[in-house]
């Protein structure tokens, strides 16, 4: 009887690229005094997410290497006891799950601890690349069953898409997960409200999550193959000019690029995006982070790491 509330818990998971770090910082920055723990994790073994997030919040909990139900649910457990036993709880914890992880089972995990409560799927959909995903022969089951598990569906890059891809992104999105609530996050904003109301959990939520078990054991597995992700980490600054150059004819199968790069002619910390052939490399604001660091999530074959390094190595200021 005297057992303390449950802690709400958001999963917000979405492909690689999808914004779903933009939605946490923005959440985090319209937190309006609610105390907000935030987990963290990445494919690969720098976490680049991680470090952009903790620019917003000093709450952060980090897990890296690979797809969080997979790899270290474990240490997930852990984490998610660690964060119940504390003296003063979070009002709200979000995981923020890898691009290429299942995030209902990562709710699964949550589930089995009764300090949390199960607010939301939230899934952020790209409205400018969620058809190009699903016809992706290598990831496109994944996209699809990543929405197809989502309470909350959040139409991303709205401002990019327009109103009517916006509009045919969200009909697709709303068709695969019929009972989710499809919202669109304008510069990645939501109302708090989203993460805070429980009855964002539709009635058939525990079938749709008991679903997700099927797919750990077929799909997650197969979703894997052939995508890895190599980290590349220097304390030298590199030329602005020639990474651009390298990241814009890298000779691999790439998906995704993220990182955090010192620039030769700007003392301050970069962030680097490059997703779907679009790239954007601009100040990181507050972000703590020594030197620089990128990973590259791609479909890899054995040359490719050395074909990475190359290709930074040369972009070295």
């Amino acid at each position: 009887m005297n057992a303390p509330t449950p802690i709400p818990l958001v999963v917000v998971g979405g492909y690689l690229g999808a914004g779903k770090t933009t939605l946490l910082n923005r959440l985090l920055a319209n937190a309006q005094g609610c105390r907000i723990a935030v987990l963290v994790n990445d494919f690969g073994a720098v976490n680049i997410d991680a470090a952009l997030v903790r620019a917003r919040s000093d709450d952060v909990i980090e897990l890296e290497n690979g797809c969080i139900c997979c790899s270290i649910g474990s240490r997930l457990a852990e984490a998610l006891v660690a964060i119940a036993a504390r003296a003063q709880r979070p009002d709200l914890l979000v995981i923020e799950a890898s691009g290429v992880s299942d995030p209902r089972r990562i709710a699964q995990v949550g589930l089995l601890d009764p300090a949390f409560r199960l607010n939301a799927v939230l899934v952020a959909v790209d409205a400018t690349g969620l058809h190009q995903g699903l016809r992706d022969p290598l990831v496109g089951d994944m996209v699809r069953r990543q929405v197809e598990g989502a309470s909350v569906l959040a139409l991303t890059k709205a401002d990019l898409a327009g109103a009517e891809a916006v509009a045919r992104a969200g009909a697709t999105a709303a068709a695969l997960a019929p009972h989710a609530t499809v919202l669109t996050a304008r510069a990645g904003e939501l109302p708090l409200s989203v993460f805070l109301d429980a009855g964002l959990v539709p009635a058939r939520g525990g079938a749709a999550l008991a679903g997700a078990r099927g797919w750990q054991r077929g799909a997650a597995g197969a979703g894997h193959a052939g995508i890895r992700s190599v980290a590349y980490q220097t304390a030298r600054s590199f030329d602005k000019a020639r990474l651009r150059q390298a990241l814009a004819t890298l000779p691999v199968r790439l998906l995704r690029a993220k990182g955090l790069v010192r620039l030769a002619a700007d003392p301050r910390l970069h962030e680097v995006h490059l997703v779907g052939g679009k790239m954007r490399l601009g100040p990181a604001g507050h972000a703590d982070f020594d030197g620089s660091a990128l990973v590259f999530i791609g479909a890899f074959d054995a040359g490719a790491e050395a074909r990475l390094r190359a290709c930074m190595e040369a972009a070295l200021a």
